[in-house]
């Protein structure tokens, strides 16, 4: 693979009879740049093993750069960046799905704030476990739209579009996804009330 400084300069192919069409698409090195950490969050948040996340990283990159000279600009660069990290996610949950590794350690996906207490420290790791512990819980389905819609902030009709669900379906599947986080989380403060 070349390296994304090599791609800066280089002029990208246009398809036959697109000209008047063709959207301005960033090199690859600035897609790269712009676009790494949501790549690297959604994989972690659909489900890749921690230990897995550079890797299938590396490979949806590897993908996006094959892919963007095809890029035509239908959907936003987010939505076809997702739609590609859906595949590769899922693809290598199937490939590992029967080797499953020993638990690794959670790794929260954001560097500790700084000053911050023990204390603070211990319940913000505490609360980012008990997401990832739900989202594990929730069907595939359920999972993608919880974290595009909650955690990502898109708005439906985009998760439609990334996902390729009709937008009632993305509806549903939201409105499940929110009352099975509702029901965890009055569960907790439950279990809070009662300690």
């Amino acid at each position: 693979m070349m390296a994304a400084t090599e791609l800066v300069g280089a002029p990208r192919p246009r398809r036959a009879g697109c000209a008047s069409t063709r959207v301005d698409v960033p090199q690859f090195a600035e897609l790269y740049e712009a676009h790494f950490d949501f790549v690297w969050r959604t994989a972690r948040r659909l489900g890749c093993p921690d230990d897995a996340l550079d890797d299938v990283t590396q490979d949806v990159f590897v993908v996006v750069h094959r892919k963007l000279p095809e890029f035509e600009g239908r959907s936003s660069l987010k939505t076809w960046l997702y739609a590609i990290t859906r595949r590769v996610v899922s693809d290598h949950r199937r490939k590992h799905r029967r080797r499953r590794p020993a638990s690794t350690p959670f790794q929260d996906e954001r560097a500790p704030c700084a000053g911050a207490s023990p204390q603070e420290l211990a319940a913000r790791q505490q609360a980012a476990m008990l997401l990832y512990a739900f989202l594990d819980s929730l069907p595939d389905e359920q999972r993608e739209v919880f974290v595009l819609a909650e955690l990502e902030q898109m708005t439906a009709p985009e998760i439609a579009e990334a996902t390729g669900a009709k937008l009632n379906t993305v509806y549903s599947r939201l409105r499940l996804a929110r009352r099975a986080f509702e029901r965890v989380v009055a569960r907790q403060a439950a279990q809070r009330r009662t300690r």
